[in-house]
């Protein structure tokens, strides 16, 4: 079963019809039952890092989507999906994430503290990094793809290895994670065209 999980503030329609179209629909769900039933588990993700940490914890979602990614099934987490996937974040104060990779995110800023345009919004190119998970995510899409953004906070990664993909906005940062089969995406490929439905196809028949 491919699930897309249900935390009440996710893009979901966007994503169910996505997957749709590649011949995959999906379960849409809020039920820590169905997440460990799952084969696949999808977590879209809008809003801020605190308010999804919040919203899973009180549907009971935490344990279920950590024992997912312990037994080896594939997991993709789209935007703020991703960031959960780490240890932490400054957005709103400082709060807790899954923990699943070490890093945490930050607020886009400037070395030297000049202008930034926030959010970081609209389409840009991902350069490919990482290695065999990363391959896996990108197959059939060229390096340097355009890929859709919205954003205020990027991760820093802990680990050089877990970088599959870089764009840049006032410098380098992490796009794309890959670990095993745990895959996160900052940008949103429900919103990217060809490109975004092929990492998705990639994901259901790679993951």
């Amino acid at each position: 079963m491919l699930l897309v999980i249900d935390y009440g503030r996710g893009n979901l329609r966007s994503v169910e019809q996505a997957l749709r179209r590649l011949g995959a629909p999906p379960r849409i769900s809020s039920d820590p039952a169905d997440v460990a039933m799952a084969g696949r588990v999808i977590l879209p993700g809008v809003g801020a890092f605190g308010d999804c940490m919040d919203a899973l914890r009180a549907r009971g979602l935490i344990e279920p989507i950590l024992d997912h990614i312990a037994a080896g099934k594939p997991y993709l987490g789209i935007c703020l999906g991703m960031q959960i996937l780490f240890n932490e974040s400054e957005e709103y104060g400082q709060h807790k994430g899954l923990g699943v990779l070490p890093g945490r995110v930050i607020r886009f800023r400037l070395p030297g503290g000049g202008p930034l345009k926030i959010p970081h919004m609209g389409w840009n190119g991902v350069h490919h990094a990482g290695g065999e998970e990363a391959r896996r995510l990108w197959e059939g899409i060229p390096d340097n793809e355009a890929f859709y953004f919205v954003h205020s906070y990027h991760v820093m990664a802990g680990r050089d290895g877990d970088v599959a993909g870089l764009t840049n906005h006032g410098g380098e940062f992490c796009a794309a994670a890959a670990r095993n089969h745990v895959y996160g995406v900052q940008f949103h490929p429900e919103k990217s065209q060809n490109a975004g439905l092929r990492l998705l196809q990639n994901f259901i028949r790679n993951g």
